[in-house]
């Protein structure tokens, strides 16, 4: 599956993992960094909070028929292609599930008690349009009992929602590859420009201002791009070069260096306090078909744990992001990083996508079927009782 650029057929080198094993991946940040690309690597170990922690992020879907907690009338946060209810879905199944982890409760989303957890606090979502569809999820949540002042800069490169009432500031950073880059035009027909070991100054010249970060990124780098490090072409992917011309890398090898780079860019934030909350791969849901081949994403109910797996591309950027959060963990004591797993939670759910209905009918599109971004509301409102919970235990610990 290749969500945005050209359909590519990989011979397959490691098997897709059960969901339930996915758990074994998480002790990497925790016990064991890698360094580099060799296979050397050294220990660095939870603390005794983490160690009795509840881990939240394994469980199963379980029926809530309370929800939703909000509508597209209800909410004007909501983009038109995740107005699943606006454009004619006739289901609505995938509204009425929550989170249940294994171990303990997670309790669903209050907005009163968030806005006291956060009073006098900023946040920033560094990120791309799944980022985006995060906040735009907590946007519609808290409009139960707050609505913000928005702001956005001229270019649109960062956009801010100041709650007056409550001193607590939203900001989202659109960067879609974390680094720097060249111009973000796919409408140019041409691969982008990747700088993988260059700050992205956007964001990370700003970073010190926030109390709490969330970053994550994935998809676009599927998209057909140029790899620069120090300031020479290093490779590409889906170029148009020949192969005896430059050398043709996967998508992995740009979400490592870009999660590395982002990661030294924090650390290395002068004034920054922050908690930065890593949020992993949310995959898509493409069935008979890739993303360009007819793929579509009908389901109507989430999958148990046992009924999928989570497929080769999808499973090596998920294991990237926990590798490169041990190696920033053990690079600057001085930073506290939070790992927000989406992963486990998201791949059940491939009920939850706008599929055909985040545009009218015989709409020209990009992507027809949209198997990436998810419903509001939908099962990304489940983001926001994480973030509740995982503010909580910054705020007054376990």
């Amino acid at each position: 599956m290749n969500p945005y650029g050209k359909s590519q057929t990989r011979k397959k080198t490691r098997k897709a993992a059960p969901i339930a094993a996915l758990a074994l991946l998480l002790t990497i940040p925790l016990y064991l960094s890698f360094t580099g690309d060799s296979s050397s690597s050294h220990q660095t170990f939870p603390s005794r909070a983490e160690l009795h922690q509840c881990d939240l992020f394994s469980g199963e879907w379980v029926p809530n028929p309370d929800g939703p907690y909000y509508t597209n009338e209800t909410c004007n946060a909501i983009q038109e292609h995740q107005n699943c209810m606006r454009f004619g879905r006739p289901d609505t199944g995938y509204l009425k599930w929550r989170w249940k982890p294994d171990a303990c409760e997670l309790p669903l989303f209050q907005p009163d008690r968030f806005l006291k957890l956060v009073r006098g606090k900023s946040l920033a979502f560094v990120g791309d349009s799944v980022a985006r569809n995060h906040m735009q999820s907590l946007l519609c949540l808290l409009s139960k009992v707050a609505h913000p002042i928005e702001w956005s800069d001229p270019l649109g490169k960062q956009i801010q929602y100041h709650y007056k009432e409550h001193d607590f500031n939203i900001s989202i950073f659109w960067t879609p590859f974390l680094v720097k880059t060249g111009i973000l035009d796919p409408s140019l027909g041409r691969p982008f420009d990747l700088y993988l070991d260059e700050f992205d100054d956007t964001w990370s010249n700003q970073i010190a201002q926030f109390h709490y970060v969330i970053i994550s990124a994935g998809h676009w780098f599927f998209r057909p791009s140029y790899f620069h490090l120090q300031r020479r072409l290093h490779g590409c992917l889906y170029c148009p070069e020949p192969d005896s011309n430059i050398t043709h890398l996967t998508p992995a090898f740009a979400h490592r260096w870009a999660f590395r780079t982002a990661f030294r860019a924090i650390n290395g934030a002068a004034g920054y306090k922050g908690v930065t909350f890593v949020r992993t791969f949310a995959p898509s849901h493409f069935e008979g078909g890739a993303w360009d081949k007819g793929g579509n994403c009908l389901r109507t109910k989430p999958f148990t744990r046992n009924e999928t797996s989570l497929d080769e591309k999808a499973l090596e950027f998920y294991t990237i992001q926990l590798e490169e959060l041990g190696i920033a963990r053990t690079q600057n004591r001085g930073r506290r990083f939070v790992l927000f797993d989406t992963t486990k939670p998201m791949v059940l759910r491939p009920d939850g996508h706008p599929s055909i209905y985040g545009h009218l009918p015989g709409a020209k599109l990009v992507m027809s079927n949209d198997c990436v971004h998810w419903c509001l509301p939908g099962p990304i409102d489940a983001w926001s009782d994480f973030l509740q919970e995982l503010l909580r235990r910054e705020v007054v610990g376990n």
